[in-house]
């Protein structure tokens, strides 16, 4: 699990995250955060989510990351698919 924050809400961050997130074969979720950054839950090989947190230190052209704080889910499920949610 990954929360990104800088100007990252506004300018395709989910939308590209999950473009990347499909082309590595990662599942799992990106969503806007009340606070205005963004978290990724992201599911695969460790070669394949690391990737995809590189990718998250950048981003989008359009977005300024200012850092990306990476933490374990513990949680149960699992997710077929890589999708934007609320």
């Amino acid at each position: 699990m990954a929360r990104v924050t800088g100007e990252v809400q506004g300018v395709w961050f989910r939308a590209s995250a999950r473009q990347e997130a499909r082309r590595l074969g990662v599942t799992g979720y990106v969503r806007n955060l009340s606070d205005g950054s963004v978290e990724i839950l992201a599911q695969g090989g460790d070669l394949a989510v690391d990737a995809l947190v590189d990718w998250a230190h950048h981003g989008p052209e359009q977005a300024a990351v200012m850092d990306v704080l990476v933490s374990d889910y513990d949680g149960d499920d699992l997710y077929l698919d890589f999708e934007i949610t609320d």
